[in-house]
């Protein structure tokens, strides 16, 4: 509710209590960047609003009166609480304006915190954010061993020492090159399973999420990779190459699919939608920069 009006400003009971501390208003005004003028201006405003007065002079100097000293005591921890909410809030701002460690999965790293990173640049200019990516069990490693503030990742796999929460959606899709056998003639879920494809690496959240999802329709675990590879730039190449098939990112793969250079192809009665994760260590709310970025992420759909 309002304050009633008699109630006084913190910047002259911290005035007040100066003067009590010190036995002269000048030099409370002093300790306080104002002249004495100022200062006793202050004192006197303040005495009109409380209705008596407040200091009188004696034998060593300005003193409290009796009421003084009895709206000092209560005025006190009053102003302890001020200095503890100004030195809160200086840390609350420290703390934004600082650095972010941040660990993603490569789609996450490559497709979305580009556009991440520039959001939160406009909101909060002074944050300067460390990224390093890797798989999906690498970001959880990372997060997990402080090495990062907050982690991004795509697999469906989280340790249950790690919170996580969803920050966006992608859909998993099956590429070939152009003039793939496939193309024009979609084979069944089956054929798909029974083909060596051109894969990530074990702990990719990618593989992960393509082999859960095939488990989960009864589809059973695909054949072994035909090849794999540690980087989706490497994956889209090889197949662009014509080596084989393999199942991407919508995310990573919507230049190539615009341009031609991959095609896409239906996987009869699978749907490979997936969440992407914030993740960050059990019991310990992001704060800060990560904070700032995990509402960013949030907010900021592919």
């Amino acid at each position: 509710m309002p304050l009633p009006p008699h109630v006084a400003d913190l910047t002259s009971i911290d005035l007040l209590l100066s003067v009590a501390e010190l036995g002269s208003i000048g030099r409370a005004g002093r300790a306080h960047g104002m002249s004495q003028p100022a200062a006793s201006s202050r004192i006197r405003a303040l005495e009109r609003r409380v209705g008596a007065p407040l200091l009188k002079r004696g034998a060593r100097g300005t003193v409290l009166t009796e009421f003084g000293e009895l709206v000092a005591s209560w005025a006190a921890p009053v102003v302890r609480s001020a200095e503890d909410l100004a030195t809160a809030i200086a840390a609350l701002h420290a703390e934004r304006i600082g650095h972010v460690q941040i660990a993603a999965s490569q789609t996450v790293a490559e497709y979305l915190l580009p556009r991440w990173l520039v959001t939160l640049h406009t909101l909060v200019p002074h944050i300067v954010p460390t990224l390093s990516s890797g798989n999906s069990t690498v970001v959880a490693e990372k997060v997990l061993a402080g090495d990062a503030s907050i982690g991004f990742i795509e697999s469906p796999s989280i340790p249950t020492s790690l919170d996580h929460t969803t920050v966006a959606t992608d859909e998993l899709v099956l590429v070939v090159p152009p003039g793939h056998a496939w193309v024009g003639a979609p084979p069944s879920a089956a054929e798909i399973v029974a083909t060596a494809l051109v894969t990530r690496e074990t702990g990719s959240g990618t593989r992960s999420a393509y082999e859960n999802a095939l488990a989960a329709a009864g589809l059973g675990q695909p054949t072994a990779p035909l090849l794999e590879v540690s980087s989706t730039t490497a994956i889209k190449s090889a197949v662009a190459a014509g080596i084989g098939g393999a199942v991407l990112s919508s995310l990573a793969v919507a230049p190539e699919l615009a341009a031609g250079t991959l095609i896409q192809v239906p996987i009869p009665g699978l749907t490979l939608r997936r969440e992407l994760m914030a993740i960050w260590p059990s019991g310990r709310v992001p704060t800060g920069p990560a904070a700032e970025l995990l509402t960013v992420a949030a907010k900021t759909q592919p």
